[in-house]
């Protein structure tokens, strides 16, 4: 079956760095589209960030435009994101999620698999 599992999560002081890793299995992963998503204590689940199949494409939420980093290496069935400048408003539990296509795709409805989310935690 379909599994996504988000690793590197953790806690960093505001100004640090994280880089969190989106290793995919039970699929196809080139065919698909990879998104991030956020879920901070008593808020709705928020886009962050989603890359295209071939990499080629990506988008970012304003919030963190600038500062984190989509990446993917199909050989490797891994999707990254880069987070530079972390603040506290930054802490949430982080999501991958996939889905074949190549739209924007930023709304959670869009998505059919998901993982189990890891913990980011930015200290002021």
């Amino acid at each position: 079956q379909v599994q996504l599992v988000e690793s590197g999560g953790g806690l960093v002081q505001a100004g640090g760095s994280l880089r969190l890793s989106c290793a995919a299995s039970g699929l196809t992963f080139s065919s698909y589209a990879i998104g991030w998503f956020r879920q901070a204590p008593g808020k709705e689940r928020e886009f962050v960030s989603r890359i295209n199949w071939n990499g080629l494409s990506a988008y970012y939420a304003d919030s963190v435009n600038g500062r984190f980093t989509i990446s993917r290496d199909n050989a490797k069935n891994t999707v990254y994101l880069q987070m530079n400048s972390l603040n506290p408003e930054d802490t949430a539990v982080y999501y991958c999620a996939a889905r074949m296509g190549s739209g924007y795709y930023y709304r959670t409805a869009d998505y059919r698999y998901w993982g189990q989310g890891t913990q980011v935690t930015v200290s002021s």
